[in-house]
């Protein structure tokens, strides 16, 4: 611990304070890209998953289950060394940002899945005898309303993406830990173990904890709303 309280450490630290916002800069370049492609897929399964067609239902129960019960440092580094024994190695981030997106996208689509399921049957029959189609329905009339359900848990991913950038450590990426890790053992910067770390656990904790907090909030808001309305319905079927 005694390195903890080292005024040597924590001044390495401030002098070499652009490594470890460069390692931050990348890990949230990760998470970002890597979102924006895990909603793509979670949208994409989640409609299949809710389709009522077999061959779709079928291809998203398929997916997500590979990829909810294999570990994603295992596909990381599938897809780092396939590519990179094959001579078409994409780079470090971009395979950190494709691994990221193709795991998380499960999760998404089981969040979607959950969002559409929990509107009722109602507004479908409604919708469809209003003559709107699939694809009408779904913007139309299902989406919107799901949108309420799906944000909270939806918010606790992006989370889980930030914090999971830290696999990218096992390829030999360029994110926070990764940066931190080179700057504990570097030559000149060797030694401030305590600190650096430490420094790395408040950035992830400031990003992470307000995201966090960001999703409970709205879940107990989403609460009682639902709770709002029901207790309207009741007084309004007691009046009838």
């Amino acid at each position: 611990m005694a390195g903890l309280f080292s005024a040597n450490a924590w001044n390495k630290i401030w002098v070499y304070r652009g490594t470890f916002l460069l390692g931050l800069q990348n890990t949230v370049l990760s998470a970002v890209f890597g979102l924006f492609l895990s909603l793509v897929i979670g949208i994409v399964l989640g409609l299949f998953a809710t389709s009522g067609k077999k061959p779709l239902v079928l291809t998203a129960r398929i997916y997500v289950e590979f990829i909810q019960n294999t570990p994603l440092l295992l596909q990381m580094c599938f897809l780092y060394y396939a590519l990179a024994f094959s001579g078409h190695s994409l780079g470090i981030l971009v395979t950190g940002i494709l691994s990221l997106g193709i795991y998380h996208g499960a999760y998404m689509a089981e969040v979607v899945r959950a969002g559409i399921e929990a509107i009722p049957a109602g507004q479908f029959e409604a919708a469809y005898s209003q003559g709107f189609g699939y694809v009408g329905r779904m913007y139309y009339i299902i989406l919107p309303q799901s949108i309420k359900i799906i944000l909270p848990p939806m918010v606790n991913q992006v989370v889980n993406i930030f914090k999971n950038t830290s696999c990218l450590y096992i390829v030999g990426g360029a994110d926070l830990i990764s940066t931190t890790y080179s700057f504990v053992t570097g030559e000149s910067t060797g030694g401030a173990y305590a600190p650096a770390y430490l420094v790395s656990g408040l950035l992830f904790f400031l990003v992470c904890c307000p995201l966090s907090s960001l999703a409970s909030m709205w879940e107990i808001s989403l609460k009682k709303r639902e709770d709002r309305t029901n207790g309207l319905d009741r007084r309004a079927e007691r009046v009838a």
